[in-house]
C-alpha cells in the first residue's frame, strides 16, 4: 500500500504552501516522510527530498537530527497531545534549544524569553506546566518551540485543530506575521479552504495520496481545473448569498489497501471515462505555476 505516491511541490523563502485535502489523504504522512519521522513499519521507496540542493533522504540519522529543529522543524497536529503534561513549558523548549547548542542557563532563558515574546506570550508562562494553558496558549508554546533554533523551514501540521474560532484566527494572524518577521518557508497542513485562501501563496490539492491540482492560490481558487478541486470549493458556503443549497461531492474516498484506478478519483468524478480508469493522468501545465492532473481538464474547461 502507498499511502503517498508521486507527491511533488517547491516552496521557497517567504512563502506559504497550502497542502489541502481531505482526512487521510497523505497530508501528514508527507509532513512526516520530509522530517524523516514515519513510523518504522513506513518506508519511503523512491524519490526525493530536496533541501539546499541536497537529498534528506541520502542523509544518515546523526545528520537528520542536526537538521530538525534547526533547520526544519514542525508544529505537531494537536498542542494538546503533543507536550509533555510532566514539564513546564521552559525545560520543553530548552530541549529544543539544548540538542543543538550548547548555551548557560541564563542565555537559554533569554533565547526562550526571545521565542514566547514571538508568540506574544508573557515570559511569566515559561514556568507553566501544559494543563495550566489554554488551548491557544499550548498552540503558541508549540510554534515557540519550532521557532527556537531559528529554521529555515516550518511544517504546521493543522495547527488550529480543536480551537475555537476567534483563537483559530489569532494563531493563524501569529503564523502570517511570524512569516513576514522571518522570512520562512512555511508548509500549512490543512482541510479547511478558507484558511489556505486567506494565508496562502501556493496550494497543492490531494486526493488518496496524490497531488491532483498545484498552483498559485489565485490561479487555483479562481480557476479550478480538476474536478476535485472544484468540487472542494462549491462546497463552500456562500456568505454573501441569503439561501444556497451546499454542494458536495458524491461517493467515498477508495481504499488505497485495494485495486484503485488509474486515476483516483475515477469513481467520483462526473467526467469520469474508461481512460481514467485505465491511464495515470500526469500534471499538465494550465499556465506557469499551475498544473493538474486530469485527462479532460480542458474540455471541462470549456463546457
Amino acid at each position: 500500500m502507498k499511502a503517498v505516491d508521486g507527491v511533488s511541490f517547491v516552496v521557497e523563502k517567504g512563502q506559504i504552501m497550502g497542502l489541502v485535502g481531505e482526512s487521510a489523504c497523505g497530508k501528514t504522512t508527507v509532513a512526516l516522510a520530509t522530517m524523516r519521522l514515519l513510523p518504522p513499519a513506513a518506508k519511503i521507496m523512491g524519490g526525493r527530498i530536496l533541501f539546499h540542493g541536497e537529498d534528506l533522504l541520502e542523509k544518515t540519522e546523526d545528520e537528520m537530527t542536526r537538521i530538525r529543529w534547526a533547520k526544519i522543524s514542525i508544529i505537531f497536529q494537536g498542542a494538546l497531545n503533543s507536550l509533555n503534561p510532566v514539564l513546564p513549558v521552559r525545560e520543553q523548549i530548552a530541549e529544543a534549544i539544548l540538542a543543538h547548542k550548547t548555551l548557560p542557563a541564563a542565555n537559554v532563558d533569554q533565547a526562550i524569553d526571545r521565542g514566547l515574546e514571538a508568540v506574544r506570550l508573557d515570559h511569566d508562562r515559561k514556568r507553566n506546566y501544559p494543563h495550566e494553558l489554554s488551548g491557544g496558549m499550548k498552540q503558541r508554546v508549540m510554534i515557540a518551540m519550532a521557532l527556537a533554533c531559528n529554521p529555515e523551514i516550518v511544517i504546521a501540521d493543522e495547527p488550529t485543530t480543536a480551537l475555537d474560532v476567534i483563537v483559530q484566527r489569532q494563531v493563524l494572524e501569529l503564523i502570517r506575521s511570524l512569516r513576514d518577521e522571518l522570512q520562512l518557508a512555511l508548509i500549512l497542513i490543512t482541510h479547511d479552504l478558507s484558511v489556505v485562501a486567506e494565508l496562502c501563496d501556493k496550494v497543492a490539492i490531494m486526493y488518496a495520496g496524490k497531488i491532483v491540482e498545484v498552483g498559485e492560490i489565485y490561479s487555483v481558487f479562481e480557476g479550478p481545473k480538476h474536478p476535485y478541486t472544484q468540487g472542494l470549493l462549491r462546497s463552500l458556503p456562500k456568505m454573501d448569498e441569503k439561501k444556497v443549497e451546499i454542494s458536495y461531492i458524491p461517493g467515498y474516498v477508495p481504499d488505497l489497501t485495494g485495486t484503485l484506478p488509474a486515476c483516483r478519483f475515477h469513481g467520483r468524478c462526473p467526467y469520469a471515462k474508461q481512460i481514467c480508469a485505465d491511464q495515470e493522468p500526469q500534471l499538465d501545465t494550465v499556465r506557469p505555476g499551475h498544473q493538474v492532473s486530469c485527462h479532460f481538464w480542458k474540455e471541462i474547461e470549456q463546457s
